[in-house]
């Protein structure tokens, strides 16, 4: 499918005035970067995460580190040395844009995860983007578990104050995985976000959403503001943020995100 066909999907359906839905993405062959607000397709229990948090008692090692599960793509963990030991902790999960990597990612917001102490959670996407983008669920859902649970396993983790955030492609996937899991998830944090495609509805996270109003790589008129609107009508409590500039995250909407996060 290309993406231009894509992008006429998702506008068409949104013309015909359908209801924020849900369904997988299966065969749908998305291309990263593609400009769209809504996805549908079948529903069922694909994109599901099991880990949970509970029973660490703390004590974890702090710092940057590798998540250790695989060789050449991975992730990091940051863990603030300031946190208090053996009290929950809130957090983050951020994911990156297309042909990012958690290498990149993680130094930009360390600083923020110290002042605010937060835990940050960083995979790398088995391809060069999220599983869904190219056609389903599947490899990086899996692994985004396995960093969950082994997460959950060394630190106390706030189940009140778990979040799912990202940027671009990171942004639509986290959209896609924290609807899906809003059992696990309390909130999501977008970042100029293009599309959502939730194989299912759990639980009621709130929703964090900025977007730049000369954004041309993910266009806010067919992205963020169709996104928005109709995740209010589906009954989801969203604080959004437009801020003049292009495809990026400004400083002031990550600290601004990140005091709605403990605070919302």
């Amino acid at each position: 499918m290309t993406r231009r066909r894509v992008l006429g999907l998702g506008l068409g359906v949104l013309g015909a005035g359908v209801a924020f839905g849900f369904g997988s993405s299966a065969g749908t062959g998305l291309t990263g970067g593609g400009a769209m607000a809504i996805l549908f397709g079948d529903a069922g229990s694909k994109g599901r995460l099991t880990a949970r948090p509970g029973g660490a008692k703390g004590g974890g090692a702090t710092g940057l580190r590798q998540l250790g599960l695989e060789a050449r793509r991975d992730g990091l963990l940051y863990v603030p040395a300031a946190l208090a030991a053996g009290r929950p902790a809130p957090l983050l999960l951020m994911l990156h844009g297309a042909g990012g990597s958690a290498e990149h990612t993680a130094p930009v917001l360390q600083k923020l995860a110290d002042e605010f102490g937060v835990i940050l959670l960083v995979p790398d996407s088995r391809g060069a983007t999220w599983d869904v983008i190219g056609g389903g669920y599947g490899p990086d859902v899996r692994y985004i578990d396995g960093a969950l649970a082994q997460t959950f396993g060394r630190h106390a983790v706030d189940a009140a104050r778990v979040a799912v955030g990202g940027f671009s492609d990171g942004a639509s996937y986290a959209l896609s995985l924290g609807i899906t899991n809003g059992d696990l998830f309390t909130h999501v944090l977008a970042f100029s976000p293009g599309f959502v495609a939730a194989a299912s509805k759990h639980g009621s996270p709130a929703l964090f959403v900025s977007h730049g109003t000369r954004d041309r790589v993910l266009p806010i008129d067919v992205c963020s503001r169709r996104i928005v609107p109709q995740a209010r009508r589906e009954g989801y409590r969203v604080e959004y943020r437009e801020f003049e500039g292009g495809h990026t995250v400004p400083p002031e909407i990550a600290r601004g995100a990140l005091e709605w996060f403990l605070k919302a």
